[in-house]
């Protein structure tokens, strides 16, 4: 991975959602071909893709097809096999890498992995069998019960207070490998998204604070308006230190609480561009996605600048599914858009479904009192919860 693989050439992504989607018009608008293997014929990013490779992720003809068109390969989310990803390493360069992938896609070694960094993380039990429940400590009652694998967005989780709960909680999730992380006194959430270079350089964007409702990003804003500096400059600073000692290539977001205190411990990462992180788009002369194009072909890393303060609202398949109506109803999208600094972004998916991601609206302002303003005007518009 030491020649930069210039604009002209072919970038692959493995997955096709909403995030690949972003990520191939990024690479496009710096004159890069792409290509996306997906299972799904009309997945997002496929569609506005030049290659799409059908097949699903460990499919050994999909692979060796990718490998074959495309000159780099990233992947859209941490559930790509890691082991997919290594087979097209050996032909190809890959970031993030697989084994840095395979570290995200576990809770116990993420965990593990943060710990070894020396960075804070909540009290946490791992449970893979009967006897390691039965010695799990009171102390880390009241807990969340995560699945150590495939969970985002709330789901695989469950709110525990009593070892009554946890066990009926373990079996309710089939007895899979879990970590019982200790509640711990929430003040807010944040999160840092940083991207690191083939040479090891690091840059970062200015910390997001985010606002979550039933378990999914509802909101963020940024600059985060409770956040001190010091508090920020700890988050960059394990940030780094963690991607540096995965030796990560790419855009990584890593999610932080922090506590009543004003304390900060580290929740989990995502290796690759984040939700908490569309806002770049439109707030910065640089988006975490045309960060990720470079990152992945060599070219140099720019520290980000946000030139607008904003507030970013995810559109979810809620707002065309109002109460009552009989069938799929299209938002507003003409009332929101006549709001002044208003960013609509769509992600070409025509069925709408309760909690599924089907855009965001960035709202950008002098201030971060006006671009307030707007976007709660926008809130009311579309029946979202005022913030």
């Amino acid at each position: 991975m030491t020649d930069v693989i210039l604009p002209g050439a072919t970038l692959g992504v493995m997955g096709g959602g909403q995030l690949a989607r972003m990520f191939v018009h990024a690479a496009q608008a710096m004159g890069y071909s792409t290509a996306v293997l997906d299972a799904d014929p009309s997945s997002p990013a496929g569609l506005v893709s030049h290659h799409l490779i059908q097949t699903g992720y460990v499919d050994e003809a999909g692979l060796a097809e990718l490998a074959q068109v495309a000159d780099a390969i990233t992947t859209e989310f941490e559930n790509v096999p890691a082991q997919a990803l290594n087979t097209l390493a050996q032909t190809r360069p890959v970031a993030p890498a697989g084994a840095a992938v395979a570290i995200c896609q576990d809770r116990a070694l993420e965990k593990a992995h943060f710990l070894a960094c020396a960075v804070a993380c909540a009290p946490h039990a791992l449970i893979e069998t009967p006897a390691q429940l039965a010695t799990v400590s009171d102390d880390l009652l009241p807990g969340i019960l995560k699945t150590t694998r495939m969970g985002y967005d709330g789901k695989g989780q469950i709110r525990v207070k009593t070892r009554g709960e946890l066990i009926a909680a373990w079996d309710e999730l089939s007895r899979v490998s879990c970590v019982l992380e200790k509640m711990l006194p929430l003040a807010y959430e944040v999160s840092v998204i940083v991207a690191r270079g083939r040479d090891g350089q690091v840059v970062h964007f200015p910390l997001q604070q985010n606002l979550h409702r039933e378990g999914i990003l509802a909101v963020t804003t940024v600059p985060a308006p409770s956040v001190s500096e010091a508090v920020s400059q700890q988050a960059y600073a394990w940030a780094q230190n963690i991607a540096s000692s995965m030796d990560y290539v790419g855009v990584l977001c890593i999610e932080f609480f922090v506590l009543q205190d004003g304390s900060i411990v580290a929740n989990e990462m995502a290796p690759r561009p984040h939700n908490s992180g569309h806002h770049t788009i439109d707030a910065c002369d640089v988006s975490q996605f045309e960060l990720q194009v470079r990152a992945m072909t060599g070219l140099p890393l720019v520290d980000p600048v946000l030139h607008s303060p904003c507030y970013m609202l995810n559109l979810l398949g809620d707002l065309w599914l109002p109460a009552g109506a009989t069938q799929q109803q299209e938002p507003d999208w003409a009332a929101i858009l006549a709001l002044s600094g208003t960013h609509l972004h769509l992600y070409g998916k025509t069925q709408a479904r309760v909690g599924r991601k089907m855009g965001h609206l960035t709202v950008t302002g002098e201030t971060p009192q006006a671009a307030h303003a707007v976007a709660l005007k926008a809130a009311a518009i579309l029946g979202i919860e005022p913030f």
